[in-house]
């Protein structure tokens, strides 16, 4: 896997590409000295975690003959801010899925997304505490 990063002014403003055809703007905010022109390298986690979390359970309820329509995910995150580097200490996912689903397949499929096959959780998990809930509409 390879991506490449691409500086676009004089602060923190970046276009990074990777195997897909849209780029995507990185920056820092104001407060560090950045335009606000671009998603926070930290913000680029969570989505990672909960995109990667999404494509396995999607994945997982195909397999198990379960209609999804609709699909929502609120990523929550606490970081240690009285270190540098203010690292992520727990992360919460809340699921939000609608259309003919069973409440129990929907708890193993996410149990199998988080716990088995999300590669973004399963790195992450070494370090942070990663839980989550569900709802189905």
């Amino acid at each position: 896997m390879n991506i490449e990063i691409n500086k676009k002014d004089n602060a923190f403003h970046m276009e990074a590409m990777g195997s897909g055809p849209l780029s995507v703007s990185i920056d820092a905010g104001k407060k560090s000295g950045g335009n606000d022109k671009g998603t926070r390298p930290m913000e680029l986690i969570l989505m990672g975690l909960g995109s990667c979390s999404a494509i396995d359970l999607i994945s997982i309820l195909k397999k198990q003959r379960q209609h999804l329509d609709d699909l929502k995910i609120s990523v929550k995150a606490k970081r240690d801010e009285k270190n540098i580097p203010a690292v992520f200490t727990e992360i919460h996912l809340e699921y939000e899925l609608s259309g003919e689903l069973e409440e129990k397949k929907v708890e193993r499929a996410l149990d199998l997304s988080i716990n088995k096959y999300c590669s973004v959780s399963k790195m992450l998990a070494t370090t942070v505490k990663i839980n989550y809930t569900f709802k189905i509409n």
